[in-house]
Formats: C-alpha cells, sequence, structure tokens
C-alpha cells in the first residue's frame, strides 16, 4: 500500500500553488513535478522532507539509474534521469528557505540531485529526429478513407497541420471563425487557442500542396453548409459517442465542440499513418517538415523570415536551432555535392574563396540584424 505523508502533501500544495502563481507554470509542467516528487517519496517510503538528508539524493541517483521504463522494458533515459533530478533540486532549494525547513536542509543539499556532467552531456545531446517528408504526408492523405463526416474531419486534420505547422494544442483548439480562407490564413489567437507562450499570430496556409489546401477547404465548407458551423463553433469537432445495440460505445458523429486534450489527435495521425503503409509520426514533426522544406527552396533572407513568422517565431534563429537540424544522409549529400562542385569548378585560390564566403555570410548578417530587431 502507498504511504503519504500529510506534512508533504501540504507543502507540495504550497509548491505547486508557488509554481503556478509566481513562476508561470503551466499545468503539464506542475504535473511532471508532481511525478518527480513522488518517484522520490516513494524510494524514501514518504519519509517527511523536514528529515530529508543528502544521503537520501545520492541513493535515489543510485536507484534511478537502474530503474525501467514499464512501457519498453528497457533502462529509462539519460534525459529523464537528468529532468527528474532537476525538478527535486528546484524543490529542495526552495524548501531550504521555508521556516520549519531551514534548519534541516540546507542550500547546498539540493545540489546533491545533479547528475554527473557527463551524464548531462548524454541527456542534452540531440539525437536525429524522425520526420515525414512531404511525399509521405501525401501519400498519407491519399490513403485516408473519407466516407464518413468523421473520416473526412480526421484527413482535414492532417492536411491543416501539414498547411500550417500548427502546434497539438493549437489544433484541438481552433475554431472556425479563426479560419480566413478567401485571403488564405488562420489566426492563432491565444485567447481562444492554445498556443505556446500565449503568443497570438497569424499564420498563412503554406504554399506546400495544393491537394492537401482543397481538402481542408472542402471541410471548412461542409461545416459551414452541411452542419451550419458558426465561427465560435470548432474546427476540428470531437467526437459523439453513443450506446450501440452490443451495450458498448460507439462514434456517433460531430459535438458541437473541441477535443479537450491533444490524445485523439495523436490518435489519429497515429491510425493515418499506419493505414498508409508507413510509420507514426507525430504532429509537432510536421513543423521540422517544414522547415527542412523551407531550406531547400533557396529562399531569400527576407522569405525566411516570413516562413519562420509563420510558425509563430519571434527570431529567425530559433527556426534553425530548433528545427532545422539536417538529416545525416542530406548533410553528408550536401557535403558531397559540394566537394563536386569545387573539383569541376577548380580554385585557384582556396582562402580568397573562404574569405569572401565569410565577407558575403557577415554582410548579410548585418542586413538581417538590420531589418529584424532581436525578437523575444
Amino acid at each position: 500500500m502507498t504511504k503519504y505523508s500529510a506534512a508533504n502533501e501540504r507543502i507540495k500544495r504550497e509548491y505547486f500553488a508557488y509554481l503556478k502563481e509566481a513562476k508561470g507554470r503551466d499545468d503539464a509542467t506542475i504535473s511532471g513535478v508532481a511525478k518527480s516528487l513522488a518517484r522520490f517519496e516513494e524510494s524514501t517510503k514518504a519519509r517527511d522532507f523536514k528529515r530529508f538528508h543528502r544521503e537520501q539524493a545520492v541513493a535515489f541517483k543510485a536507484g534511478l539509474a537502474k530503474a525501467v521504463n514499464v512501457r519498453t522494458g528497457e533502462r529509462i533515459s539519460k534525459a529523464t534521469m537528468n529532468s527528474t533530478l532537476r525538478d527535486l533540486r528546484a524543490f529542495f532549494f526552495w524548501l531550504a528557505h521555508l521556516p520549519g525547513y531551514k534548519s534541516h536542509i540546507a542550500y547546498a543539499d539540493a545540489d546533491y540531485f545533479n547528475l554527473s556532467d557527463k551524464d548531462v552531456a548524454v541527456a542534452r545531446a540531440k539525437r536525429e529526429k524522425r520526420v515525414p517528408t512531404l511525399a509521405q504526408v501525401r501519400h498519407v492523405l491519399t490513403a485516408m478513407p473519407s466516407a464518413t463526416v468523421l473520416e473526412r474531419r480526421d484527413r482535414a486534420l492532417i492536411a491543416f497541420a501539414a498547411l500550417t505547422g500548427a502546434r497539438v494544442g493549437a489544433l484541438a483548439s481552433f475554431r472556425l471563425g479563426h479560419v480566413n480562407l478567401a485571403d488564405g490564413y488562420v489566426e492563432q489567437d491565444a485567447r481562444v487557442v492554445r498556443t505556446k507562450f500565449a503568443k497570438t499570430f497569424r499564420s498563412y496556409l503554406m504554399p506546400i500542396d495544393d491537394g492537401a489546401l482543397a481538402l481542408f477547404t472542402e471541410w471548412v465548407g461542409e461545416l459551414e453548409r452541411e452542419h451550419h458551423w458558426g465561427n465560435d463553433d470548432p474546427l476540428f469537432p470531437a467526437t459523439e459517442m453513443e450506446v450501440g445495440e452490443d451495450g458498448g460505445f460507439r462514434p456517433a458523429g460531430l459535438l458541437r465542440s473541441g477535443w479537450s486534450t491533444t490524445q485523439p489527435i495523436n490518435a489519429v495521425f497515429r491510425r493515418a499513418f499506419e493505414t498508409a503503409g508507413l510509420p507514426y509520426y507525430n504532429p509537432h514533426s510536421f513543423r521540422d517538415m517544414l522547415v527542412r522544406h523551407a531550406m531547400t527552396l533557396n529562399l531569400s533572407p527576407e522569405a525566411m523570415k516570413a516562413w519562420s513568422q509563420n510558425l509563430g517565431h519571434a527570431d529567425v534563429l530559433t527556426t534553425f536551432t530548433s528545427y532545422g537540424t539536417l538529416p545525416t544522409h542530406r548533410q553528408g549529400y550536401l557535403i558531397r555535392a559540394a566537394g563536386q562542385k569545387y573539383a569541376i569548378e577548380g580554385a585557384t585560390d582556396p582562402i580568397a574563396e573562404l574569405e569572401a564566403v565569410l565577407a558575403r555570410i557577415k554582410a548579410q548578417a548585418t542586413g538581417s540584424r538590420q531589418l529584424w530587431p532581436a525578437g523575444d
């Protein structure tokens, strides 16, 4: 039976309120912190936090290194270890200043939750992302069924994600009134749409695929004409359920409300890719896909800035650093292609060529700073 400490529960509630009201953390972040604290309490059998000793932190780290992921059956990743220990370090550092706790916990005690520098480097190392190609997304849209209204909703959802790169939380909360097909854009209004950092911005439908645009346009028309949807109705309604003849629940149509969570959207993407005979790609991977596509278009700095703003980035460097990492096969192709070009064209003075390239980059960067002031 799981043990609980009333004193611990009270102070955790106070900490969660501090994270939300003072630090501005969202519910998902606080939920993650709660899981980290619960895992630590399990290791100490819910011992009162006032009885914390640095040896508990050392023992917890050792146990965490041997812990197994229940879903995969493998050792938990260094990244999971790092985030869990980071949550605990912040919590005990906060406890160290409170009356009733500061006589038992020193600020330095929280440092015992740190991983080694080597493990932190492993945890923070970037791995190559799995990103779909535009051709794969087109194949998925072609393979998706469309006989029922729910199937057409699902197909339009994936088409819209490809056209906008909208985050999964935003996909669940768009309303029909946010769409302007005449001018080809959607308003990501943070008063209603669940955008990251509550940013409000406009996303134009990206010119990537006429087929996807047609599917989305048809869906908007269906909502307006056949279902008499208005501006305040959801763009992607949730599924209405009914009791079937066998006593179980079955889909019955569209609810006049949107999804309250993002799990149904992930499920739609999973089914769609499986139906097309492809590995699953989550909605967020479409943002990487769009950036990689943009990088193949040889866009001007101004056009790349527009592409970046379309994704909700205040700084174009965010677009490159967060989503612009090339897959290794593309990296190799470009390096080999550059070598072949050099061999064909020849180079009488490679140092002079390099200096010229650096000068162009510096001039372009200077021009970019003048055109686009630093954002947030």
